[in-house]
């Protein structure tokens, strides 16, 4: 009869699904958006802040044991043994990196849903034309939600946030790239703006417009979500794309950092300052009004501003 140790099911127990999933089983892992992944095989297991909840068959767990248990159904030693090392179970995959294939979502034939609805967050439909204009957004068929293009410096679709316009459905294209999020690049300028959402950049843009400023002279970058920093700053990297646009955009020399007014938003741009600030004129700029840049543009408007929860699905 096969036997375990209590040391090996104490070391089987520590390893959580997401790192178990990044280890042994890289292409099972699929990112959903922010902090949030699901598998390949079964879409509606999601993974989050160290926990896992498959919502179809109404079960979860922490560890990667619970899941190797309950979800593929391998018996208690043998899953114990696999991941403690001692059978022989899968050897961790060396990543290569791939070309990725970004599958956009089909394009409604008009963007009646989609402009409607930035409108409604108080975009101006004149910038938004633009960026439709521009192969930077669309409506999706047949769901009509928002899709925000990431394009690389030779105008190459390469990232795809979708946000939906009837719920607060928000996730990412499959084969997104998040090193190059969505952006307004300016020809000729020194200067980048940095924001965690599409959202928050258009609106950001709409306010320059109705002082009468050019909206499009500086560049706007999208974090395409919350920045996260180590908790030992000398072990945190910049975002992927921050790094990216100024690796493709070297001319650069000043960061206007415009995060939210959170906790989260004034440790990102307290981390950045430091990482950044020996080689580029840093700046934050917080939101005069609300938690962030739409809450501004919509309270200095008149019209309601998001709720919570919706804005949690939208970073």
């Amino acid at each position: 009869m096969a036997y375990v140790s209590t040391d090996q099911i104490e070391k089987a127990r520590q390893m959580d699904l997401l790192t178990y999933l990044r280890t042994y089983e890289p292409d099972e892992l699929v990112h959903v958006g922010g902090n949030t992944y699901c598998t390949r095989t079964h879409d509606s297991l999601k993974i989050s802040n160290g926990k896992w909840y498959w919502f179809s068959r109404s079960v979860g767990g922490y560890s990667a044991l619970d899941y190797l248990m309950e979800v593929q159904n391998i018996p208690f030693i043998q899953a114990v043994e696999q991941l403690s090392g001692q059978a022989a179970a899968l050897p961790p995959v060396v990543r290569q990196e791939k070309t990725r294939v970004l599958l956009l979502p089909k394009a409604n034939p008009d963007t009646v849903k989609a402009e409607a609805y930035l409108q409604g967050r108080g975009i101006d439909s004149d910038i938004i034309r633009f960026c439709i204009q521009t192969g930077r957004l669309y409506e999706s068929d047949p769901h009509h939600s928002v899709v925000f293009v990431g394009r690389d410096r030779y105008d190459k679709p390469r990232y795809a946030n979708i946000r939906g316009t009837t719920s607060g459905f928000k996730g990412e294209a499959n084969g997104s790239d998040k090193r190059f999020s969505f952006s307004i690049p300016a020809q000729g300028s020194d200067t980048v703006h940095l924001f965690e959402s599409a959202i928050d950049l258009l609106s950001y843009a709409t306010m320059r417009k109705r002082r009468g400023e050019e909206w499009n002279t500086e560049h706007l970058l999208s974090l395409a979500g919350v920045y996260r920093p180590k908790k030992e700053l000398r072990e945190s990297s910049l975002p992927l794309a921050l790094k990216q646009y100024l690796q493709d955009h070297p001319g650069i020399r000043k960061i206007v950092l415009r995060l939210d007014r959170d906790a989260a938003g004034k440790e990102s741009m307290n981390a950045l300052y430091t990482l950044l600030s020996d080689r580029y004129e840093v700046t934050a700029k917080l939101p005069r009004y609300g938690k962030d840049y739409n809450d501004a543009l919509c309270m200095s408007l008149g019209i309601p501003t998001i709720k919570p929860s919706e804005r949690r699905q939208e970073r």
